[in-house]
């Protein structure tokens, strides 16, 4: 079976927002197809989107963003950790990097887990930042995969 991803689950990994994601689509940038009424997109399509020229720097953007707005934030109102994570990597590892992190901090309602995902070349950055207990249970689950 095909695995999927929501329009909710590309924010996610993007950092970019539903509705930026959703002009993407009106612009032909962003393939995917409606099944029953929601935007569903393959691996396949996240992929191409991901080495989409146009897209990249948008993406790299939020990225800087997520580690700028951690170090300028001089007064936490709880212990957090932002960490980078580079993995060299495959396609077909990379995608399952990014399912992983993408499932886990989606499963965390609770917690203010912010996950950026970025492929380039041979290597895949995850960008992880929350509070302290969060983001050490997530590492802790991705390292101990394998």
């Amino acid at each position: 079976m095909e695995k999927y991803y929501t329009l909710n689950e590309l924010a996610l990994m993007t950092g970019l927002t539903t509705r930026t994601l959703r002009n993407y689509i009106k612009m032909g940038i962003l393939e995917g197809e409606r099944i029953e009424g929601i935007w569903k997109f393959t691996e396949e399509d996240f992929g191409k989107f991901l080495e989409n020229p146009y897209v990249r720097p948008s993406i790299q953007a939020k990225n800087k963003a997520i580690v700028f707005d951690f170090l300028a934030q001089n007064r936490k109102p709880i212990n957090e950790i932002c960490t980078i994570i580079d993995v060299c990597v495959d396609m077909e590892e990379s995608e399952e990097i990014c399912t992983f992190f993408c499932e886990t901090v989606g499963r965390r309602t609770e917690d203010n887990v912010k996950v950026s995902f970025e492929r380039n070349g041979s290597y895949v950055r995850v960008i992880l930042r929350g509070g302290e207990d969060s983001v050490m249970d997530i590492l802790n689950a991705y390292y101990h995969l394998g």
